[in-house]
């Protein structure tokens, strides 16, 4: 079997119901979130934490939910594509019980305390991108399910808090972005 089939040589790509171009604002945002949880399974591949392995692997398949209800045309999309406001609501859930576990720092921090945490961050980073994105689409009408931008803010805010966990169960505390005037 070939993993290549040659449909995409012309510059255009499926869509779930449509065939668009490749430079299609959608498949932009699509490609934002497949690197996001690339870089989630980077720091899912460098973190010892169970608790938050566990987390990153049902954060990645929200994200495949999310390209899903991206990726279909509403007339074919079906019901377990579309993204609720109860999973934006267990993210937040998430986001608040480990930031009620750890103190954060109350400045700007620097990443790369560890790899793990790092990938986690540069992760938040596309995550904000995309988010950005999908607002932009969002006001054009082309996604018109907002809980998607929902979910991207708040997955944002749940890796920022997971890779400071990480750092907080090493011991480690991250860099502050400024140092104190001499």
């Amino acid at each position: 079997m070939r993993l290549y089939t040659t449909m995409g040589d012309q510059g255009q790509t499926d869509l779930l119901g449509e065939r668009v171009v490749k430079d299609d604002p959608r498949v932009d945002l699509i490609g934002d979130l497949d690197e996001a949880t690339s870089a989630i399974g980077l720091a899912r591949a460098s973190i010892a934490s169970e608790r938050i392995t566990g987390l990153l692997v049902d954060v990645q398949r929200d994200l495949y939910r999310v390209m899903a209800d991206l990726a279909f045309v509403t007339e074919v999309k079906p019901e377990r594509a579309v993204v609720t406001e109860e999973v934006v609501l267990r993210i937040g859930a998430l986001t608040d019980e480990l930031s009620g576990e750890i103190e954060l720092p109350r400045q700007f921090i620097l990443p790369g305390e560890t790899v793990g945490s790092a990938a986690l961050d540069v992760a938040r980073a596309v995550i904000r991108r995309a988010e950005r994105r999908a607002v932009t689409l969002t006001n054009a009408g082309v996604v018109e399910n907002p809980q998607i931008v929902a979910y991207l803010n708040r997955l944002s805010s749940l890796l920022f808090i997971a890779a400071r966990f990480v750092e907080a169960e090493l011991g480690l505390i991250p860099l502050k972005a400024k140092t104190a005037a001499p």
